[in-house]
Order: C-alpha cells, then structure tokens, then sequence
C-alpha cells in the first residue's frame, strides 16, 4: 500500500502537466474578438462559425519567402499527428497584403498545405482593425511585410487558450491542441 500511495504521489503533478498547455497561455482565458472577412471560400469568413472546433489563427501574406509557408507547413504536420482529432482542427489565415491577397489567391495558396485551411482578406482598414484587437503587427517594407508570427490557439468555446511562438515544435503544437480538443 505504502509503495502505491508514493507512486501515486509522484503521477499527481505528471498528470497535471500532461494537461498543461505548452505554448504561452492565456491566464484567465478570454473570448477571441470576433471578426467578418471575406473567405478564400468566396464566402464571408466569421470567426465564430468555427466555435467547436480548436482553432489556429495566424496573420500572414501569400509572396511571404520564409516564415508563413514555415508556419503553414507544420499546421498542415500538426493536423496530420492529430489523426481523426484532426478534423475538429481548423486554420484560419488572415492576410496581411489585402492588395495582393484575393480571396482567389489565398484559397490557391492555402490549399496546397491543406485543403481545409482557409484565409481571410478585406480592405485594409478592416484588417487593420482584426490584426489592432489580436495585437499583430505588420509593417511593409519593400515587396514584403515585417509582421508578427505567433499562432492563436482558440478553443471550442471561442476563448483565446494560448499563443504559440513561430518555431514552436510541431509536437507541442500538437500536445496543445489535443489538450484543448480533449476539454
């Protein structure tokens, strides 16, 4: 008995960090602000559609040379480790270059990671405001844009659970969001 309640002991804190988030988390977790845009769907785009499935949402551009087709490339590895957890994932893509990115454009785009990922573009001043409510920075310099590269990981409910760093490792991604699609 003495041998069982001392191992016990030591899996109670193993077994509350397996539950721990591994990305940078919101503490108390808040409603992910909401937001409408035109879909690379060609239909409008509402955050709030996606509530039941855990979402990553980052802030990009389509002619990006490094870091977007990076993060884009380990959400589609994320995906595929999730198995048939994988389709209660959902990528939400919102550009940054609405004179470049069509709604056209970023399906093209998106879908050569994953077919289910989608975009998100409009005019500037409504991205500008999306990207003012998640804090995202994006400045353009040249033909391109410096901009922030974290991911959102949002929850079923619609609540902003965590912000995953660009270079995360796609297996903490992936504890990540199979501890949120487990809640």
């Amino acid at each position: 008995m003495k041998r069982f309640v001392t191992a016990l002991l030591f899996a109670l804190p193993l077994a509350a960090s397996a539950d721990a988030l591994k990305s940078g988390e919101f503490s108390p977790p808040r409603m992910a602000p909401d937001f409408t845009l035109q879909g690379s769907t060609s239909k409008p785009l509402k955050l709030s559609d996606y509530r039941g499935k855990v979402v990553a949402l980052g802030f990009g551009f389509t002619s990006c040379p490094a870091i977007c087709p990076t993060t884009l490339a380990e959400l589609a590895a994320v995906k595929t480790k999730l198995g048939a957890q994988g389709k209660d994932f959902q990528v939400v893509y919102v550009t940054v270059d609405p004179e470049r990115d069509t709604a056209e454009r970023m399906r093209s785009y998106l879908t050569a990671f994953d077919p289910t990922f989608v975009g998100a573009t409009g005019p500037a001043a409504q991205l500008a405001e999306v990207r003012k409510e998640y804090g995202v920075t994006a400045v353009k310099t040249g033909s391109g844009f410096n901009h922030s590269s974290f991911v959102y990981l949002v929850d079923r409910s619609g609540k902003l659970r965590a912000l995953s760093p660009y270079g995360r490792a796609v297996d903490d991604v992936v504890h990540d969001v199979r501890v949120l699609l487990n809640q």
